[in-house]
C-alpha cells in the first residue's frame, strides 16, 4: 500500500511540473486571478499585450504615478492648437500713435479734422476718434478697448493727479469713456480715407460728461482683438 501511495504522489508530481509553464488564458476562469494572487512588482509592462486593457478594466484612482516607470507615464489628449494671433492687443498714446502691440496694428487715421468745422457733416465724424488697421478681416473677431491709467499728467492743472479730487468730473487723469467697433459700411461707417472696410476699427475716446476729446483732455488706450486671428496674412 505504501509503495503504491509513493508512486502515485510520484507521478502526480511529474505530471504538475510536465504542466508547468504551458498554462494558457484558456485554462483560468475568467475573474478566478485577483491582485492578491500576483506579487507586487511581479508583472511588467511586458506581460501586458498593446491593446489588452482597456479603461473599463482600471478601476478609478487604482493606478497612481508610482506604478509607471520614470518617463513612461501615458500623455493626456492633447487639445486643439489655437488659431494664431489670439488675444492680439496695442497701446495708442494720447497722440493717436501706437507706442505698444503683440503684432499686425497700424494707425489709419488718429483724431483727424476731414473738413473746416460745420463744413461737411460726414467728414466732422472722424474728429476725436481713431481709426486702426488690424492687418486682417475682423468679421470673425471681438473688439475691446479701455481707457489707460495716466497720473504723471495734470489734465485740469488742479494740481491733483492721484484721482482723489472730490468733485463730479474732478479727475480727468483717471476718468473718461471709450468705444470701439468694426469699421462696416452701412452700420460703422469710418470716413477717413481707406478705413472704410472690415479690416479696420474705429476707437472713439470722450470725456466723461461724452463730449468730444481735445488735444488737452486725451489719454492712452488699450485696444484688443480678440478670436480667431488665423486669416492674418
Amino acid at each position: 500500500m505504501a509503495v503504491s501511495v509513493l508512486a502515485l504522489v510520484v507521478a502526480s508530481t511529474g505530471t504538475s511540473v510536465a504542466a508547468a509553464g504551458l498554462i494558457g488564458s484558456d485554462d483560468i476562469a475568467n475573474k478566478s486571478i485577483k491582485s492578491v494572487d500576483v506579487k507586487d512588482q511581479n508583472l511588467k509592462g511586458r506581460d501586458i499585450k498593446n491593446g489588452s486593457l482597456g479603461s473599463m478594466d482600471i478601476r478609478d484612482s487604482s493606478l497612481k504615478a508610482r506604478d509607471f516607470a520614470k518617463g513612461q507615464l501615458p500623455e493626456g489628449a492633447k487639445g486643439a492648437t489655437g488659431p494664431a494671433g489670439v488675444g492680439r492687443w496695442a497701446l495708442v498714446d494720447a497722440t493717436g500713435a501706437i507706442v505698444a502691440q503683440s503684432g499686425g496694428f497700424s494707425i489709419t487715421a488718429a483724431y483727424p479734422t476731414l473738413a473746416p468745422m460745420g463744413a461737411d457733416v460726414t467728414g466732422l465724424r472722424a474728429n476725436g476718434n481713431v481709426y486702426i488697421n488690424a492687418g486682417e478681416n475682423l468679421t470673425n473677431n471681438g473688439i475691446l478697448a479701455v481707457v489707460a491709467l495716466q497720473n504723471t499728467v495734470d489734465q485740469n492743472a488742479d494740481g491733483v493727479t492721484n484721482g482723489r479730487a472730490g468733485a463730479a468730473d474732478a479727475n480727468p487723469e483717471f476718468a473718461g469713456e471709450i468705444s470701439a467697433a468694426m469699421c462696416q459700411p452701412g452700420i460703422v461707417n469710418c470716413a477717413p480715407p481707406g478705413a472704410g472696410n472690415t479690416n479696420h476699427l474705429v476707437v472713439s475716446p470722450r470725456n466723461s460728461d461724452g463730449t468730444v476729446t481735445t488735444a488737452d483732455t486725451r489719454k492712452r488706450f488699450y485696444v484688443v482683438v480678440t478670436g480667431d486671428s488665423s486669416d492674418r496674412p
